[in-house]
């Protein structure tokens, strides 16, 4: 098998990896207000806010270990 074969989905992967970095950074950085109280949603519980930050954090754990393994693995 030739050593370029896999090049191109390696690149994406590594970008896509990276991309993920920055997002996460952005969501530490928005923390507040995107998980914070919303005075719109009054019957809102401290619970349901927690649930939805984990969820929105289990995700983004999840598409950055495929990615950072296909970034790795496919060489």
């Amino acid at each position: 098998m030739q050593k370029n074969t896999f090049l191109g989905l390696r690149l994406i992967s590594a970008a896509v990896f990276i991309l993920l970095l920055f997002v996460g950074g952005w969501i530490l950085r928005n923390h507040q207000r995107l998980f914070g109280v919303d005075p719109d949603i009054p019957r809102e519980t401290s619970g349901a806010r927690n649930y939805n930050k984990l969820q929105v954090i289990a995700l983004w754990l999840h598409a950055l270990f495929l990615t950072g393994s296909f970034a790795l693995l496919l060489h």
